[in-house]
């Protein structure tokens, strides 16, 4: 049988049983089948129960007993191992329990005429008979469309917001004995003298250096 609803799924099927999971191809969220058993499972459980009995039997007993129950364990094996995963029971159990799982999960999903995309309820347009992906709706893309345009308008208010008003400058030192930049100590990085302005005895002002009276008061300042 052709199957075309094969796409978007998983096999989660093992020895036990088969099981589907169907996913949407534009959310990735989806759906698992139910659980169906495998009969060739089950009758190879049944086998291996019979090989291993035998297997006791023979152990315990001996002579021909035990070689009778060897050879029902050996059968008892070869039909077991024909009966796994690779069988061709098993392989036509799976595919018929695939084409019920797609049956189980199909009204769960459309399948988008513009992209070929299987959608699930939350990502199809019923309006517009597509995925959202190829026609959103339009409550949602306006949504989107207005957050998006609030955004770009905040963006550039802060581009061309001023939030500094201060000048940018940058204060040199010189130092008064030597002359040269006297970097940003208390003395200078050149000749060691100190830094600080003189001040006056009298008044406490500060005094240019080299002065030999305040400005302030006329005192005589100590050289």
């Amino acid at each position: 049988m052709l199957h075309s609803f094969t796409r978007n799924y998983n096999d989660l099927s093992t020895e036990a049983g088969f099981q589907f999971e169907f996913y949407c191809d534009c959310c990735g969220n989806g759906y698992k089948s139910t659980f169906r058993k495998s009969s060739t499972w089950r009758e190879k459980t049944k086998t291996d129960s019979i090989g291993r009995g035998a297997g006791i039997l023979g152990g315990l007993f001996g002579g021909r007993l035990g070689e009778l129950a060897w050879a029902t364990e050996r059968v008892a094996d070869a039909i077991g191992g024909n009966q796994g995963t690779d069988s061709s029971a098993w392989r036509r159990e799976q595919e018929a329990a695939f084409d019920e799982a797609q049956e189980e999960v199909r009204p769960y999903f459309q399948r988008c005429p513009s992209c070929n995309s299987w959608a699930c309820a939350d990502c199809w347009n019923e309006e517009e008979g597509l995925c959202t992906s190829c026609a959103p709706r339009e409550s949602a893309y306006v949504a989107k469309a207005r957050n998006q345009a609030m955004r770009n308008n905040i963006d550039e208010a802060a581009e061309t917001a001023q939030v500094w008003k201060g000048k940018l400058t940058r204060k040199i030192t010189v130092c008064p004995k030597c002359g040269k930049p006297a970097g940003t100590g208390k003395f200078c990085n050149n000749c060691g003298a100190p830094l600080g302005a003189p001040k006056c005895p009298q008044c406490g002002a500060e005094v240019p250096a080299g002065a030999r009276f305040c400005g302030e008061c006329g005192a005589k300042v100590s050289e």
